[in-house]
């Protein structure tokens, strides 16, 4: 039997969201271990799914998972943002991505996203080039605080960028183990780890996934997909930002600029609705299961 070492987050949420979708295509972005897609398609008989990965290790373990539904399932290696273009022709009716690392991720030492992980690494895809250690031991002061600043909020942005940059003239930081242990001895931080932010910032820069998400949603609104469920769980408030950013301009009927006295532009740019006016959130009962679950939240947009 198959060892499952993974809890998707919202699986309720996510079950009850897609649960009108009788016929056609669901696309799952970040298939990861496949719990999301296993829930779907064993609650949607005639439903399919086209299930999408960079991660080649998360693709093999997915279609061991979902073999009980190998005639209903398409896996796609790839960055989602460029592979779901690959589907325009395909009866899509519904779309998920559950964005940030994975589980297996976070758990597999030799991946580097783990603080006490031996290697530096934090790639989701392997084969890319960038890897944390390239971002840690060779951008230089000013480029360290931006993505500090930028991608984690970390408040001692420049304290941390200058103590890195002068550790590394001594030594260069091998694994996150190590890195995560300098961290902890320069800042503080109450409630969490006082690397937390900082390995966040360091993971979003090399893997680009505030870039990936907007690329995302650049295909999904060029796809013009009709009656189509778009659903995505972010983790933090940079990707949760830009997703009801998005939405909000996707529910827009005038597109004028705001110094335009009357409206010019046809007034019927309105891709759909926003389904969520503020974000699902999981239950203090899911928390207290999944502690990975706390930070996450789903919104829900339904083209027309």
């Amino acid at each position: 039997m198959l060892k499952i070492p993974h809890v998707p987050v919202l699986p309720s949420e996510i079950k009850e969201t897609f649960s009108s979708i009788k016929e056609g295509y669901i696309v799952d972005c970040t298939v990861g271990y496949g719990g999301h897609s296993e829930l779907i398609l064993s609650s949607n008989p005639n439903i399919k799914m086209i299930c999408i990965d960079q991660d080649e290790e998360a693709l093999a373990f997915s279609k061991k998972r979902l073999a009980p539904y190998q005639t209903r399932v398409i896996f796609a290696k790839g960055r989602f943002s460029s592979v779901i273009k690959e589907f325009a022709d395909y009866d899509i009716r519904g779309i998920l991505a559950d964005i940030g690392v994975s589980s297996l991720q976070l758990d597999k030492m030799s991946r580097g996203f783990s603080f006490e992980s031996e290697t530096l690494d934090m790639r989701m895809d392997p084969a890319q080039p960038l890897d944390a250690y390239t971002v840690v031991n060779h951008y230089s002061k000013q480029e360290l605080e931006e993505i500090f600043k930028v991608y984690g909020e970390v408040r001692e942005y420049k304290k941390l960028a200058d103590f890195i940059v002068k550790r590394r003239e001594e030594k260069k930081f091998d694994s996150a183990k190590e890195l995560s242990t300098f961290i902890a001895k320069h800042l503080y931080a109450h409630k969490i780890h006082p690397a937390t932010l900082a390995f966040q910032a360091i993971r979003i820069e090399v893997n680009n996934e505030l870039g990936e998400l907007k690329n995302l949603l650049d295909s999904i609104k060029n796809l013009k997909l009709s009656k189509c469920l778009v659903a995505i769980i972010s983790f933090h408030s940079l990707e949760d930002r830009i997703v009801k950013q998005t939405f909000r301009e996707w529910s827009k009927r005038c597109i004028c600029p705001p110094e335009v006295m009357r409206c010019t532009c046809g007034n019927n740019h309105q891709l759909g609705k926003t389904v969520t006016k503020k974000p699902i959130i999981p239950t203090g009962e899911e928390i207290a299961q999944n502690s990975r679950s706390r930070s996450s939240k789903l919104r829900i947009f339904q083209t027309k």
